[in-house]
């Protein structure tokens, strides 16, 4: 990473992806169990989902995480589309799942800049 700031930005960019994906998919957990018959397709969709973004918060399991949520987004955006709707920010979750994936977690100390020697 180019800075700290940077670093610190990446930092709050995966953990905000993570709790957000978690937050949404336990409601859709919620969503399906309230619907008659239980949408079991759904809820274990949901469940797989909300296990991978608790993968993707920590460090040593968030290639992982990644690769189930990549997963989950890809299945939910073809039902989506099979149905006539666009999901976009499946979209815009799958990117950015793979834009952490790519650069990984950034929680390994911030190497210290060494300055140039002029002699």
């Amino acid at each position: 990473m180019a800075s700290l700031s940077l670093r610190n930005a990446f930092i709050a960019f995966r953990l905000t992806l993570a709790v957000v994906v978690f937050w949404l998919s336990i409601q859709t957990a919620f969503n399906a169990t309230g619907q008659s018959p239980v949408n079991l397709h759904l809820l274990t969709l949901a469940g797989v989902e909300t296990v991978a973004a608790v993968l993707f918060l920590l460090p040593q399991t968030l290639r992982l995480g990644g690769a189930g949520l990549l997963l989950t987004f890809t299945i939910a955006i073809i039902a989506h589309t099979l149905r006539g709707e666009f999901a976009a920010s499946l979209l815009v979750y799958a990117v950015g799942v793979v834009f952490v994936m790519v650069h990984g977690s950034a929680w390994t100390p911030h190497p210290p800049t060494v300055a140039p020697r002029t002699n």
